[in-house]
Parts: structure tokens; C-alpha cells; sequence
């Protein structure tokens, strides 16, 4: 069955055998080599998914603590108000209320004081000024309109109810005395009157009230009084009664 075969190239068959294998093994090596890579891809394209959704987490965060921060400074609003100024214009409507209480009783009942919510002025922000309802006509003006006596009795109206909220903010602690310093000159005789007598309401339950002033016209009012009298040596002091 031989007869006529040549023997095969046994040299030659093993040297190919050889490179086979050694190209088998070189396969089988980059094989491992390409598993562990697509491992460590797969790993980091999950952590790249973890970070892209922690981003836009992020991000829809900072999106929010952006708009809140805005909204605290006042940015991007009709006002231009901050959250202090909202804080503020909150107790000011308190203290503006208590002031309308008195402003009532005084100067026929005309006026009233309110804050503005219109900006006064474009670059700056609303809030927290004041403007005065003049309730013959229903219109309202700005407060640095008013005569010298009808200023008067709103700038002590005024007073009066921030001196109320101060006093309701400090656990309803009393103002057991209240100081008027000068003011009354500009004021007429009516006027006056008025103004005189809302201070002597004030004295109800014990409350100090002190005027500072130069008119004369008080002296008939005021029955307790420390007259300081100018001199060429230094001024004197003396306490009367009646």
C-alpha cells in the first residue's frame, strides 16, 4: 500500500506545527488580553454612566440653588427686592399699620402712610419706601410733600408705630419712655394742639413721654419741665413744675 509514496517532510511538518502552535498560543494570549480590556472598558463605561447621571444631578442642583439664590438677591424679579428687603418690608407694613393708627387721629384723619411697591427709580430696588395717601382725592404723593406740620405729625406717627413694633418684636416688652426731640416750631396752633394731645394719650399706663423743643407754647402744656437757660458763664438747668 506504500509502494510508490514519498515519505512526508517530517522536518518541515514539525516546523509547522511548531509555528501553528506558537500562533495558537499568541491567539489565545491576545484573546485573554482582549477580555481583560473589554472588562476594564465595560467598568469604566459604567462609572462614566454613574458620572453623567451624578452630573445632571448635579447640575439640576446647582440649577435650583441658582435660581434661589437669585430670587434671594432680588435678581430677575419686577421689584428687584432681595429676601432681606422682603423680611424688612414685612415689619414695615407692621410698623407702618401702628402708625396709621395714630396718623388717624391727627391732621382730620387725611393722611395715611404706605409703603411703595412701584421703584422709585429704575436701578434701584422697591420696597421699602414710603409714600402718603392723601384721602380727600384717593391719591397718593410722595411723603416729602407734606408741609412742614402735616411732615411732622406723620414722621411722629411713624415713630410712634416703630416704636410699638420694636416693642411687640421684644416679647411685648413695654417703651417705658419716649423722647420727642424738636419739630414742634413748624406747626400751628391747631396742629399743635393736636400733635400735644397725642403725646398726652401716650402717657397711659405710666409711659414717660419727653419733648426736647424751644417753643414757648409747650411751657402751658407741660407741667413738669427742665429749662436749660444759655449764659455768658455756661448754661443753667432748673426743674419746674406747673
Amino acid at each position: 500500500a506504500a509502494a510508490g509514496l514519498a515519505p512526508p517532510d517530517l522536518a518541515a511538518l514539525a516546523a509547522a506545527l511548531a509555528t501553528a502552535t506558537g500562533r495558537r498560543e499568541a491567539a489565545a494570549e491576545a484573546a485573554s488580553s482582549a477580555r481583560t480590556a473589554l472588562a476594564q472598558h465595560d467598568a469604566l463605561l459604567a462609572e462614566l454612566a454613574a458620572a453623567t447621571a451624578a452630573l445632571t444631578e448635579a447640575e439640576q442642583a446647582l440649577g435650583l440653588r441658582q435660581d434661589l439664590s437669585e430670587l434671594a438677591e432680588g435678581r430677575g424679579t419686577r421689584s428687584g427686592m432681595n429676601f432681606e428687603g422682603y423680611v424688612l418690608s414685612g415689619l414695615l407694613d407692621q410698623a407702618l399699620e401702628a402708625a396709621n393708627r395714630h396718623l388717624a387721629g391727627m391732621l382730620d384723619g387725611r393722611y395715611a402712610i404706605r409703603r411703595r411697591e412701584e421703584r422709585e427709580r429704575k436701578n434701584a430696588a422697591a420696597g421699602l419706601d414710603i409714600e402718603v395717601l392723601d384721602r380727600w382725592n384717593a391719591q397718593p404723593r410722595p411723603a416729602a410733600t407734606l408741609s412742614g406740620g402735616e411732615g411732622f405729625c406723620a414722621s411722629l406717627a411713624l415713630a410712634l408705630g416703630l416704636a410699638e413694633t420694636v416693642a411687640a418684636h421684644a416679647g411685648a416688652r413695654q417703651l417705658d419712655a419716649l423722647f420727642v426731640d424738636e419739630g414742634f416750631g413748624t406747626l400751628d396752633a391747631e396742629t399743635l394742639d393736636t400733635a400735644i394731645g397725642v403725646l398726652e394719650g401716650l402717657q397711659a399706663g405710666d409711659r414717660l413721654v419727653g419733648v426736647i423743643s424751644h417753643v414757648g407754647e409747650l411751657r402751658e402744656r407741660i407741667p413738669a419741665r427742665l429749662e436749660v437757660t444759655p449764659g455768658r458763664r455756661g448754661s443753667t438747668a432748673a426743674f419746674r413744675l406747673g
